[in-house]
């Protein structure tokens, strides 16, 4: 599955319950996500990679697409009609947990949480020295918070 799908749903998501995410907490939201199907499924959600950005995991993908309106609220009509129909049950549960926990957090705490010393962000980034590299999903999984 392709992380943009799982965007899509996570923003018609926020959209829908009336608690639109901006660009960074969608970023982080989905780095929270993988790490827990990592973690408790031993597979990926979503195939895409994570690299080591100033401001946490990135997506490149997703952040350029929704990058435009800069730190504002993304609200998602695009998808109102789509029924997300490739998640499965259990899937959207977990998302949805996920999505609902950390979405009232502020956003830079959302930072905060993945710029851990010695996690797996911070042992890709390295002060800056592997800005744009990827965070190998062993390294999410064994360190990812």
């Amino acid at each position: 599955m392709k992380a943009l799908y799982v965007a899509k749903y996570i923003l018609a998501k926020c959209t829908n319950d009336g608690h639109p995410i901006s660009n960074l907490q969608l970023q982080k939201i989905l780095y929270y996500i993988q790490y827990e199907f990592l973690t408790k499924y031993d597979e990926p959600l979503f195939e895409d990679d994570f690299e080591a950005w100033k401001f946490g995991p990135v997506i490149p993908s997703i952040y350029y697409k929704y990058c435009a309106g800069g730190s504002l609220k993304i609200i998602s009509n695009d998808n109102a009609d789509e029924d997300f129909n490739d998640l499965y049950l259990n899937q959207k549960y977990v998302i949805d947990e996920i999505v609902e926990k950390q979405r009232i957090k502020y956003p830079w705490n959302l930072v905060n949480e993945v710029h851990k010393k010695n996690k797996a962000w911070d042992k890709v980034f390295s002060q800056g020295a592997g800005s744009g590299k990827i965070i190998q999903q062993k390294d999410i999984k064994e360190n990812g918070f």
